[in-house]
Formats: structure tokens, C-alpha cells, sequence
């Protein structure tokens, strides 16, 4: 049932140091990860920024054992395995350049339906809660698939108004299939797959639902869909790394606009202000922007990038320029760069995500725009 491809792939994707975008550098040198498996150690100098240490684990015997219990579980588990490299992702995913190496499916994903990301807090209004079943009403003649994260709030309205109108909904998890976060979801994950839908994880069955996991997952919602939807967030909510993502992605982003004393809605409010996304007016406007019935067409044709001149605080401008000075610097090594906590340098990360001067890779790597 699954490929010796499939092996190579999860155990190289194991390794320490090899996240997603030196896997898919390797596997593009080698020409597959069992040949980046057998050979990248010591012909690692083919393959460019990649040196001795990332590929010191290469090779190690119990990353293979881990591989194969882990395609016994997805066998046992009805559970897809896409990989990156043979273009197996969906193809709006499959453009980014830090795409997971391996995509772990369960259900059914049509990748000639359009999809919408729909995101927001876990602590949804009665205002968050009415456009969505607004929207949902309004566009459910439509064929495209729903896209969320499966959480409490705004995630879950999404996913069940999807099932209410008979519209397809795919549910991105942030830990692997061994498990469901939050549980009170569990049916809910049940009705998704049972009703033509799908979940999607790129975490293998040892990844628990750390939090960083959660922003990581993140950029799959933002990257599979051309547009998302930001219904309600406060101001540094985990939905507004989504909506950076997605305008790093160049996609187009949407978010309701509320009262500026209202805490939900100032994440919301603060993304239309610094032009990060369109503010929703009414339900026909957003759905003739989205235009549901025109063919997917490229992303950089549809969303052309626009530059900005921003003025960096000073906070900024040291995280920024350190950032510049070592692309795809970790958390770890910027905080010693700078001489400051890693929880100090976060929330000025955010900032400039916001402000479309950083980008963010699995593994808490960064990279100037």
C-alpha cells in the first residue's frame, strides 16, 4: 500500500535539522529522499547553505524503525501520505516555499474545488457567529471547500455551518493522527470525513499539540486556500500569523470589522488598517471578491505584491536587521544575537509579520522579506 519513497521520506523528514525546506532541497539534488537518505551525508556539498551538521543524523537507523512503524499506523488508520516532491500536495500549497514535506490525510480533498480559509478566535461573539451563518446561507449554491483549524470558536461555527449547508470542509490539525485537540471535536472530525470532507496534518503520530505547533499549522490553512477570511481576533491572536502567511503568500485576506472597544475584533480592525486586508462591508461584496465562479488562476496574477515604506521602531529595526544579516536565523540564535529572551523577541516578530518585512518557517526560522 505505501512506497519505499513514503519510508525515506518520514524518516529524512525526522532527522534533526532537516525541516521542510532543506528536506525539499535535498530530495531536488538527489532526486529522492531514499538516494538523499543514502548519499546526502557524505556528498552533502552538492547541495548549497546545506553543511555537515544538518545532515549529521542522516542515516541513523532508528529514524528508519520510526518510518516504519509510522506506515503501519496509516495503513491501520485509513491515512493518506502526500509528499511535496512528487507534487502530491494540494497545488495552491504545493506553490509555497515552505510547503510541508509530507501532507498525512484522512478523507476525501477534491483539488478542482476552489477553497476559502476561514479563521478567527476561540472566543467567538454572537456577531462572529451570525456572519458566518450569514455567509454560509449566502454562498451555498456554490462549490468550493471550506478550510479551518478545527478549534473551539470561530473554527468549529465554520466547520459546522459548512456541514449544515452541504458544503465540503477540510479541518487542519496541529498534532498527528494518534489524536484529536481539542477532544469535544472528535465528532465533529467524524462528521467532516464522513460527509465528504477531509483532515490534514504534516505532524506524524509522535507530535503532540505543542503550541508552536499551532502557528506552524497555520500556514497550511493560509497557503491551500487563494483567499481567507479573518472573522474575529484580538490584536496578536494566533489568526493573525494567518493572515501573515497568507499575504506572504500573496493571497487576499478579508477580515470583519468591528467596534474598537471590542477586544475580538481589534486583530481584525488593526489588519484593515495597515492594509493587510480588505474590510468586509457586506456579504455581496465579499462574495463577488471572491468570485467563486471564476477558473483558479495563478496567485501572483491574481494578487499582485504592493511595496511599502514602513518606519521600524527600534525594537523592530535590531530584530529586522539581525534577520537580514542571517536568513533563516532560529529563535535560539536570534535571541543570542540580540541578547534578549526569545519571549521578548516574539511579539516584535508578529509586528513585522504583520508589517510584511519577515516571513516564518516551520522550526521557528526567519527570513527578511
Amino acid at each position: 500500500m505505501y512506497s519505499e519513497e513514503q519510508l525515506y521520506s518520514i524518516a529524512l523528514r525526522e532527522c534533526n535539522l532537516i525541516g521542510d525546506i532543506n528536506f525539499y532541497k535535498l530530495v531536488r539534488i538527489f532526486g529522492s529522499a531514499k538516494e538523499a537518505w543514502e548519499h546526502a551525508k557524505k556528498e552533502y556539498r552538492k547541495a548549497d547553505g546545506i553543511g555537515r551538521k544538518t545532515v549529521s543524523d542522516i542515516g541513523n537507523i532508528t529514524y528508519l524503525e520510526f518510518a516504519e512503524s509510522e506506515l503501519k499506523f496509516c495503513e491501520n488508520n485509513a491515512i493518506q501520505i502526500r509528499l511535496r516532491h512528487l507534487n502530491e500536495l494540494p497545488r495552491l500549497l504545493n506553490e509555497c516555499d515552505d510547503a510541508p514535506a509530507i501532507l498525512y490525510q484522512k478523507g476525501n480533498f477534491d483539488d478542482g474545488l476552489k477553497t476559502l480559509s476561514l479563521v478567527g478566535t476561540r472566543n467567538i461573539s454572537p456577531y462572529g457567529k451570525q456572519f458566518i451563518h450569514d455567509f454560509f446561507e449566502e454562498t451555498q449554491s456554490n462549490k468550493y471547500i471550506s478550510i479551518s483549524g478545527l478549534a473551539l470558536g470561530v473554527d468549529k461555527e465554520v466547520h459546522e455551518q459548512s456541514l449544515q449547508y452541504s458544503i465540503p470542509t477540510t479541518a487542519v490539525l496541529a498534532h498527528g493522527f494518534h489524536m484529536l485537540y481539542p477532544a469535544k471535536n472528535k465528532k465533529l472530525s467524524e462528521k467532516i470525513i464522513e460527509n465528504n470532507g477531509a483532515l490534514f496534518t504534516e505532524f506524524n503520530s509522535s507530535r503532540k499539540p505543542d503550541r508552536e505547533n499551532f502557528i506552524q499549522r497555520n500556514r497550511i490553512v493560509a497557503g491551500i486556500s487563494p483567499a481567507t477570511i479573518v472573522v474575529e481576533t484580538a490584536f496578536g491572536g494566533g489568526s493573525i500569523s494567518t493572515a501573515t502567511f497568507a499575504n506572504n503568500y500573496n493571497r487576499e485576506v478579508f477580515a470583519l470589522p468591528g467596534k474598537i472597544t471590542d477586544k475580538y475584533s481589534q486583530g481584525c480592525n488593526q489588519l484593515i488598517f495597515h492594509n493587510k486586508a480588505r474590510a468586509i462591508s457586506t456579504l455581496k461584496d465579499l462574495t463577488d471578491s471572491l468570485d467563486f465562479n471564476k477558473p483558479l488562476e495563478k496567485i501572483e496574477e491574481l494578487f499582485p505584491r504592493s511595496e511599502e515604506n514602513i518606519q521600524l521602531s527600534e525594537n523592530q529595526t535590531v530584530v529586522y536587521n539581525s534577520i537580514i544579516n542571517h536568513p533563516q536565523i532560529t529563535l535560539d540564535d536570534l535571541a543570542q544575537k540580540i541578547s534578549l529572551p526569545s519571549h521578548k523577541i516574539l511579539p516584535v516578530i508578529l509586528e513585522l509579520e504583520l508589517l510584511g518585512k519577515v516571513k516564518s518557517y516551520s522550526g521557528r526560522q526567519f527570513t527578511a522579506i
